[in-house]
């Protein structure tokens, strides 16, 4: 049996085992099996969109240099990002919202 245990204060408080182990502890203690697992939805987070950069570059209290700097762009690149004169590609886009923490940009379309 594959089991994991975790534990707390250097006791067993959570095993955790393969779901097919599972439902055969259960048909052997005489219980039936679990038909269905009620599915957690996932959390909507909203993601901003680019036109928000400046603000959340802001936020984050970076100066234009500073941001620009961090992606590896221009300042003038970054600012003409910020007032929507240029889309950036997808790799200035990933490294604009790592370097501000957030998963992702809103789809423009």
């Amino acid at each position: 049996m594959d089991v994991q245990v975790i534990m707390r204060d250097g006791e067993a408080e959570y095993a955790i085992l393969p779901w097919p182990e599972y439902q055969a502890l259960l048909q052997a203690a005489g219980r039936s099996a679990v038909a269905q697992v009620a599915a957690v939805p996932a959390p909507t987070t909203a993601m901003p969109k680019l036109a928000e950069l400046s603000a959340l570059r802001e936020g984050k209290e970076l100066s234009l240099e500073e941001l620009a700097r961090a992606v590896g762009i221009s300042p003038h690149y970054l600012a003409m990002i910020e007032s929507g004169e240029r889309q950036p590609d997808a790799a200035i886009r990933r490294a604009l919202a790592w370097t501000l923490g957030i998963s992702g940009w809103e789809s423009e379309t």
